[in-house]
């Protein structure tokens, strides 16, 4: 099985939303059982253990998907490395994140892209903490359209050793 690490700051939102979207989409391909989500947070204030936002998952119910509080809790990369090291694809929210994985051994061969690069888009996929539901709603959507236009790609990429 191929694992695709998505990275944000804490785990607790973008990365959360990517994860659950991603496994959607995998499930309606019938590639669930070929493809590994895994997410996690590479900032200094990331934490294991976290919940998932209340308002992510109050957008994700709007799409269909119910991610009750205790269904996945945060990971912190920095304690974490072997997830990096054992993904064959990952994917951030931020060049900034994406920099940042960059100075860790466990990294260094391994494929990495923003969410939005990966896509075919320049630019970073914004932080909604904090700023309310219509936030976490736009950062849902961009992270679905970003996903739903890369998700062919990242099932190539993932099938080729």
């Amino acid at each position: 099985m191929r694992t695709v690490l998505l990275v944000c700051h804490a785990n607790t939102c973008r990365s959360v939303m990517a994860h659950v979207i991603l496994e959607k989409m995998l499930a309606e391909r019938q590639a669930r059982g070929r493809v590994l989500v895994r997410s996690g947070g590479i900032a200094n204030h990331a934490r294991d253990g976290m919940i998932p936002s209340l308002d992510a998952r109050i957008v994700l119910r709007e799409d269909g998907i119910h991610l009750a509080e205790d269904a996945m809790t945060s990971t912190d990369l920095r304690r974490h490395r072997e997830l990096i090291a054992e993904a064959h694809l990952i994917l951030t929210m931020t060049a900034q994140q994406k920099e940042m994985l960059g100075t860790y051994e466990e990294a260094r061969e391994q494929p990495i892209f923003t969410l939005k690069e990966f896509a075919g888009e320049e630019g970073d996929i914004g932080d909604p903490f904090d700023q309310g539901e219509e936030r976490y709603r736009a950062c849902r959507d961009e992270i679905k359209r970003c996903l739903t236009k890369s998700v062919d790609r990242l099932l190539v990429a993932l099938s080729t050793p």
